[in-house]
């Protein structure tokens, strides 16, 4: 046999080869999960997420559906989609309340939250992100605490735990910024509620000694004087070392104090009042 047949008989191999392997939307359910599971192992993601979109719109009552969709909120996140992750997250408790492993869907859901709440403040934002809108981490603080509460023994309560109490001081301090510009502007009363909150809401968080020494200021500024020795005792007894008290004296920062001009002779640089 010359080499020419051997050329011949090659090819044709090779072409029946080729047209026995299956095109991707040929593949069974099986293939599809077992292709996804392969590129995940790879951390080839954009492949896993199109294996696991086309099983689920071909076999979306099939045996791997549900964990497909699972697979698919993992792939989201390691692609940086937050969006999809949060979306997929939600629609499989809403879908599979009662699933095994819906606790993970709960933790992520919490996940994405609270990294889209820092990425936004990093992207766009330089100042301190305590001065910054909370709503998105008091988001996730809840959504982590769902997961604590419903699944206290599911894997992913640790960490949950150490993002709620960084959450908690984060939160915390966005209320101390708050109470500090209401202080400025000479709204005692407001900087005192906002200080409220923080010892009754975020106890044992450092912001707790700064409200109270805030309190003090702001019920002395309103002629408040029995509050105002009541915070000052709490601060005392539980803070003996806090930047404001000096020998057992306390010293007042400044922030009642803070341009007390009229606007007038602000803005007319102290020539009018």
């Amino acid at each position: 046999m010359n080499t020419r047949w051997l050329l011949v008989i090659f090819a044709v191999l090779l072409t029946a080869c080729s047209s026995t392997e299956k095109k991707p939307d040929e593949l069974t359910e099986r293939e599809y999960y077992s292709d996804a599971r392969e590129a995940l192992d790879n951390e080839n993601y954009m492949i896993a997420l199109d294996r696991l979109n086309l099983l689920e719109s071909r076999y979306p009552f099939g045996s791997y559906a549900e964990q497909a969709q699972l697979e698919k909120i993992y792939a989201y996140y390691m692609t940086a989609d937050l969006d999809n992750v949060l979306a997929n997250a939600e629609r499989f408790i809403r879908l599979h309340p009662l699933h095994t492993q819906v606790d993970y869907a709960y933790y992520m859901r919490g996940l994405a939250t609270y990294e889209m709440g820092f990425a936004f403040v990093e992207r766009y934002v330089d100042t301190d992100m305590a001065q910054r809108d909370p709503e998105p981490l008091r988001d996730a603080f809840n959504h982590f605490s769902e997961l604590l509460t419903r699944f206290p023994d599911s894997p992913y309560v640790a960490d949950a735990q150490a993002r709620m109490i960084y959450l908690r001081e984060r939160l915390a301090s966005h209320e101390l910024v708050s109470a500090r510009y209401y202080m400025k502007r000479h709204a005692y009363m407001a900087a005192a509620n906002r200080c409220a909150k923080v010892i009754k809401h975020y106890q044992k968080t450092p912001a707790v000694a700064d409200a109270l020494a805030i309190q003090v200021e702001a019920y002395r500024a309103l002629g408040m004087q029995s509050d105002a020795d009541q915070a000052l005792a709490l601060l005392t007894l539980n803070y003996p070392q806090h930047a404001q008290l000096v020998e057992g004296e306390f010293v007042d920062s400044g922030l009642a104090q803070v341009d007390r001009r009229s606007f007038i002779n602000i803005i007319s640089f102290g020539l009018l009042d």
